[in-house]
């Protein structure tokens, strides 16, 4: 199984994350959210997978949401909108973001992880 991991360099989250993948050997491909962010179709696939309401695909407590001010817009707006919100700036996007291309993890918790990227 390889992963593929979205993330920040600059995250601890997901320095956090990065770390557990290789401790436990998981073959990864890495993508730097910002310089290299997933396409709106990606993030829609992603958001699908994932289980997740979409708005959990929000980093909320960045300074660009806070900056557009997305607090209010993210609990009106539709799919849609919400998606091309998320387009817009990899900044935008909870992170690290993780996936098998079967199932799809947004931050970082140890327990999730060991539940689903474990071997």
């Amino acid at each position: 199984m390889s992963l593929t991991y979205y993330g920040y360099p600059s995250c601890g989250t997901c320095r956090k994350a990065k770390r557990w993948i290789e401790e436990h050997g998981i073959d990864y491909n890495e993508y730097h959210i910002v310089e290299d962010p997933p396409s709106r179709d990606r993030i829609k696939e992603l958001y699908e997978k994932s289980g997740l309401e979409l708005r959990k695909f929000f980093n909320t407590s960045g300074k660009k949401y806070r900056e557009l001010g997305l607090k209010d817009k993210v609990k009106t707006a539709g799919e849609d909108e919400l998606l091309d919100i998320l387009a817009s700036d990899g900044m935008l996007l909870k992170r690290p973001i993780v996936t098998d291309g079967t199932k799809v993890s947004v931050g970082f918790k140890e327990e999730q992880f060991e539940e689903l990227w474990k071997r």
